[in-house]
C-alpha cells in the first residue's frame, strides 16, 4: 500500500525538475519520480533525494501506480515532441478524473491542443508556466496555471504551497482555460528579454560613454537596487559585476564572449504579437539584439571597415548621464510591461481566456525572473481599472513618464553621438512618442497605398472610404467614394 501515498509525481529529472520535487517534499508532500534514463533516477535517489519522502520508479507503470488517486503527475521535459512522448505512455495508464501536469515551456497552442484530446479521455490537463530558474524551483517559483478550473482545484492545494509567497500571498494563481498558463508565461519571457536588454543598454553607456569600471557598476546598480529600480535583475547585475575570474583575476563579465543565446519564447511571443496586431517593440529588439550578437564574425569584421562617430570623449556631467541613464532604464521597463500587458489582453480577446490582469502581476512579484518593486504598482493600477487599456495611461505611471521622459531622451541622445547601440531604449521611446501623438504621419502611407494600389483611404472631415485617381491626365484629380464591400484591388508589392 505505501508506493500508492505519493501526493504527486514528477517525470524529468533534469535540474528543473529535481529542485521542483526538492521543493515540494520540503513542503510535506510524497513525491514519486520517474526519468526516462533510469540512471538520473538511481543518481538522484542515492544523492539529494535520499532519507526524504521521494519514491524512485524504474518504469511508467510503476511511477502510476505510486500515485494517490486522483493522480497527479507532472512533466517537466523539453518542449514539443518530447512532452508528446511522454503524455503517449502517461495518459492510457492513467484513469478519468487523474490530472497531467505539463511545466515546461510549452508553446499555448500545444497546450490548447493537447487539453482538447486529454479531455475527450476524460483526463485534466493543465499547462503550467514555472519560472524562477533553479533557485526559485528549490525555494519557490511563481507559477502560472492555466486549464479546466476544476483540474487547478485539485492541484491548487499542491501548487500554492510549493509557490513563492510575497506579502503573505502565494505567488500562483489560475490564469484561465486551456493554454493561458503557458501563453502568460510566454509573454513572461518576453518581457525577461526586454528587462534584460535594457539593462545591458544602460551598462552600455556607463562602461562606453563614461567608461566606469565594474567596481564602480557594481555599486551603481546595488544603489539602484535600493530604489524604483528594486528586482531580481538589478540585483544579480550588481553580484555579476563584483565577480572575478579565478584564472586571469579580470573582471568575470569582461572575460566572457558577447554572444548571447535564446531558447525560443522570444519569438513564439513576437510571433504572436504580429497575429495579434500588437505592438511590442521593446521585446522585439531584445530578441534582435541577441540575434545581432550571435554574428559575433560578422561583427569583428565589419568593425575593421564600417565608420564611427567623430565626436570624442564625453564631456559632460558624469551623475548627470547616471541619472539620466537610470531613468531611461525605468521608463523603457514600464514600456516593455505596457506592450507585453496589452498583448495578453488581446489574447484574453481572441481565445475567451478572461484573464485577470491584476493577479498576473501579483504572481510575478515574487520566484520569477522578473520580479521587481514596481510590480505593485501595476497591482495597483489594475485595482484602480480592471479594464485599463494601457498601462501608461494609469496616473502613476504617466506620472513616472512625466519625470523621467527628459533624461529618457538624454540617455539616448548621448548614446546616438557616441555610437552606442541602444535598440531597446530606443524602440521603447518611438512607442511612446508614437502613442502619445494624436496625428502621426500615416495619412501620407494611406496616400502612397492608394496611389500604387487602391487601397483606400479614409478622410478627417466627413465619413466614407475613398480613393484617388493619382495620376495626372490633363484634367483635375479624381476623388471618388468606394464601394462598401468592394474589396480593393491588390498591388503585388503589398
Amino acid at each position: 500500500m505505501e508506493a500508492k501515498q505519493s501526493d504527486i509525481g514528477l517525470i524529468g529529472l533534469a535540474v528543473m525538475g529535481e529542485n521542483l520535487v526538492l521543493n515540494m517534499e520540503s513542503k510535506g508532500f510524497r513525491v514519486a519520480v520517474f526519468n526516462r534514463t533510469t540512471a538520473v533516477t538511481e543518481k538522484f535517489a542515492a544523492g539529494k533525494a535520499q532519507r526524504k519522502n521521494i519514491v524512485p520508479t524504474r518504469t511508467m507503470t510503476e511511477f502510476v501506480d505510486a500515485l494517490s488517486r486522483p493522480r497527479k503527475a507532472m512533466i517537466m521535459v523539453k518542449a514539443g515532441a518530447p512532452v508528446d512522448a511522454v503524455i503517449g505512455q502517461l495518459a492510457p495508464l492513467l484513469e478519468k478524473g487523474d490530472v497531467i501536469i505539463d511545466g515546461g515551456n510549452s508553446l499555448f497552442t500545444d497546450t490548447q491542443r493537447r487539453c482538447k484530446d486529454l479531455e475527450g479521455k476524460g483526463i485534466h490537463f493543465v499547462g503550467c508556466g514555472v519560472s524562477g530558474g533553479e533557485e526559485g524551483a528549490l525555494k519557490g517559483p511563481s507559477l502560472m496555471p492555466g486549464g479546466p478550473r476544476d483540474s487547478w482545484q485539485i492541484i491548487a492545494p499542491i501548487l500554492t504551497k510549493i509557490a513563492a509567497v510575497v506579502d503573505g500571498e502565494p505567488c500562483c494563481r489560475y490564469m484561465g482555460p486551456d493554454g493561458a498558463g503557458h501563453y502568460v508565461k510566454m509573454v513572461h519571457n518576453g518581457i525577461e528579454y526586454g528587462d534584460m536588454q535594457l539593462i545591458c543598454e544602460a551598462y552600455a553607456i556607463l562602461s562606453s560613454v563614461l567608461g566606469l569600471t565594474t567596481n564602480e557598476l557594481a555599486e551603481i546598480f546595488a544603489e539602484w537596487n535600493r530604489g524604483a529600480l528594486e528586482s531580481y535583475l538589478i540585483d544579480i547585475t550588481a553580484q555579476i559585476f563584483r565577480k572575478k575570474d579565478p584564472e586571469t583575476g579580470q573582471p568575470m563579465v569582461d572575460v566572457i564572449l558577447d554572444k548571447a543565446g535564446q531558447k525560443g519564447t522570444g519569438i513564439w511571443t513576437l510571433q504572436s504579437a504580429i497575429q495579434q496586431s500588437v505592438v511590442i517593440s521593446t521585446i522585439n529588439a531584445a530578441v534582435e539584439a541577441r540575434v545581432v550578437s550571435s554574428r559575433k564574425e560578422d561583427r569583428v569584421a565589419a568593425s575593421k571597415i564600417l565608420p564611427t562617430p567623430d565626436v570624442g570623449q564625453f564631456t559632460g556631467a558624469r551623475d548627470e548621464l547616471i541619472t539620466a541613464v537610470h531613468d531611461a532604464l525605468y521608463a523603457s521597463k514600464i514600456i516593455s510591461y505596457a506592450q507585453g500587458m496589452e498583448l495578453l489582453g488581446a489574447a484574453s480577446r481572441q481565445f475567451n481566456w478572461n484573464l485577470n490582469f491584476g493577479d498576473i502581476a501579483t504572481i510575478w512579484r515574487g520566484g520569477c525572473i522578473i520580479r521587481a518593486k514596481f510590480l505593485n504598482r501595476i497591482v495597483e493600477a489594475y485595482g484602480r481599472d480592471r479594464g485599463l487599456k494601457n498601462l501608461l495611461l494609469d496616473s502613476y505611471f504617466t506620472g513616472i513618464i512625466a519625470k523621467t521622459q527628459q533624461n529618457w531622451r538624454v540617455a539616448i541622445a548621448s548614446a546616438v553621438e557616441q555610437g552606442i547601440a541602444v535598440p531597446a531604449f530606443s524602440a521603447s521611446l518611438g512607442y511612446y512618442d508614437s502613442y502619445r501623438q494624436a496625428r502621426l504621419p500615416a495619412n501620407l502611407l494611406q496616400a502612397q497605398r492608394d496611389f500604387f494600389g487602391a487601397h483606400t483611404y479614409e478622410r478627417v472631415d466627413k465619413p466614407g472610404v475613398f480613393h484617388t485617381e493619382w495620376l495626372e491626365t490633363g484634367e483635375e484629380s479624381e476623388e471618388k467614394s468606394a464601394p462598401p464591400k468592394e474589396a480593393p484591388k491588390r498591388h503585388a508589392g503589398e
